[in-house]
């Protein structure tokens, strides 16, 4: 979600150009650009809805338990814990890995401006384990948190692995990390890479510089299943969620199911739970995870409003609820292993 900044921009990607690259800013290949959010508001108008008005619907806060989890888990077993909005910490093949790390009290870059965070982290920082891999889709305050990755990164020195210039942006800050194209791939150990999937989004830090990095979603290949992550997406073609169901068979997706409009025109910029229901069946995936809702008020939706819709689709499906769950912040899962009939690679 992009709220105002006066930063001082820092160098931007240069390269060739491509079906969703001009030259100097990204785009989305399949043509819709958005239809509402954040990203066709003029100046005066980021204004008025990030400072002026407030919702005011949600609660101030939401009770949070916080859990601690184990160093590290072996092996084929998979615990995944929902620290808040689209972070959450995977650990399975003694590997501890975060998405979108944020442990922001705003999502803004001014403090005492922009949505609250209501939910607190569900893991205390200090009570993180050792971080081996982050995943950064792109760069909108609630997906990046430059104060909490110079921290982690002092901590930890975690592979950080990113879209097409935000790592330019991160090298600013003193933080290394590894970027690169849709396509492209990093290898973590030996049977364990990082493909860089297309998703449908947008990215600006500021007011000038839209567009300016590359957003992505991923899929981790591992023994026994691949993890898929589908970063912050809108629907688009709805074609990305078979483009990664092509890299093998999906044992857990996470999966944004927030951030919608309830009153006026629909954002092309987040999926519905409806929609993620759907990317869900097309991946094939064992199990998911419903991120990116009830943390910050990004819109007009009721705090409880997607998990609600994700129970209506479910249902509406003849999908299970406990194969694609919410959970509270601090909530485990301990992902079981994909059925026999899931195993095999999908088609390509």
């Amino acid at each position: 979600m992009l709220l105002l900044a006066t930063c001082a921009q820092p160098s931007f990607y240069h390269g060739p150009k491509s079906d969703h690259f001009n030259g100097r800013r990204f785009f989305n290949p399949d043509g819709e650009q958005g239809t509402g959010g954040d990203e066709n508001k003029s100046l005066m108008q980021l204004i008025q809805s990030k400072v002026v008005e407030r919702h005011r619907v949600w609660p101030e806060s939401v009770p949070v338990t916080p859990s601690v989890p184990p160093r590290r888990v072996a092996g084929a077993a998979m615990l995944v814990t929902w620290i808040g909005h689209s972070t959450v910490l995977i650990q399975t093949q003694g590997l501890n890995i975060l998405t979108d790390p944020v442990w922001a009290d705003r999502d803004s870059p001014v403090k005492g401006v922009g949505p609250l965070r209501v939910r607190a982290p569900g893991v205390r920082y200090a009570d993180l384990p050792p971080i081996d891999l982050v995943l950064i889709s792109h760069d909108h305050y609630d997906h990046l948190d430059e104060h909490l990755l110079r921290h982690l990164w002092a901590r930890d020195h975690p592979l950080i692995v990113t879209g097409l210039g935000n790592d330019l942006r991160l090298a600013g800050w003193g933080i290394p990390s590894v970027a690169r194209d849709w396509g492209g791939r990093v290898s973590v150990r030996p049977g364990i890479d990082v493909i860089f999937d297309r998703a449908h989004h947008w990215s600006a830090r500021s007011t000038d510089d839209k567009n300016m990095t590359l957003w992505t979603g991923f899929t981790l290949t591992l023994p026994g299943g691949n993890l898929y992550y589908a970063g912050d997406t809108g629907p688009g073609d709805m074609r990305w969620a078979a483009e990664a169901a092509r890299h093998g068979s999906v044992r857990f997706a996470i999966l944004p199911i927030g951030a919608i409009h309830v009153d006026g025109k629909p954002s092309g910029n987040h999926i519905a739970p409806a929609q993620a229901v759907s990317a869900f069946e097309t991946l094939h995936a064992g199990t998911a995870l419903g991120v990116h809702w009830g943390t910050f008020e990004l819109t007009d939706e009721p705090i409880d409003l997607p998990p609600r819709l994700l129970t209506q689709a479910l249902a509406q499906e003849h999908i299970a609820p406990d194969r694609f769950r919410v959970l509270e912040a601090g909530g485990q899962w301990s992902i079981p292993p994909l059925a026999p009939s899931s195993s095999s690679p999908a088609p390509r």
